[in-house]
């Protein structure tokens, strides 16, 4: 061993030459300009307008929807794979649907403990100035 490097160099204790230097980025050059990650692409991809026939009409559409309209050609002329899979698509989103409205509304028992608070809220504020008798807002001074 040298003065320099009075320590055992092993597992989890790499020499000194080889550490990261202080101040000096693992990734100088960073990430390319422009690049984009996997969820940007795919939004770019399925936001993408094509043209289909509907009907014998030309009309353009997003990819997505050029995509779930085959899913639902292929399911209604008796492809099982392709019901399973948009019958799946419907559930999330029949789920999707559900978990938003549970959200919005509150239960009986909820609704009584913001009551509470609020009362506790307002009795506190007339206690202590802040609110006059009739609601409107003291002094705060």
């Amino acid at each position: 061993m040298s003065k320099d490097n009075d320590y055992e160099v092993g597992y989890g204790k790499p020499p000194k030459h080889t550490r990261f230097r202080k101040g000096q980025s693992g990734n100088a050059r960073g990430r390319k300009q422009g690049s984009c990650n996997f969820q940007t692409d795919l939004e770019e991809v399925l936001e993408a307008r094509v043209a289909i026939k509907e009907n014998g009409q030309a009309r353009k559409v997003t990819s997505q929807q050029a995509a779930l309209r085959r899913l639902l050609e292929k399911a209604l002329a008796g492809d099982p794979r392709a019901l399973d899979r948009l019958l799946n698509l419907a559930e999330q989103l029949s789920d999707a649907k559900e978990a938003r409205s549970a959200e919005r509304s509150l239960s009986d028992e909820e609704a009584d403990i913001l009551r509470r608070y609020e009362e506790t809220i307002l009795t506190q504020a007339l206690a202590d100035g802040r609110l006059s008798d009739d609601g409107e807002a003291g002094d705060a001074q």
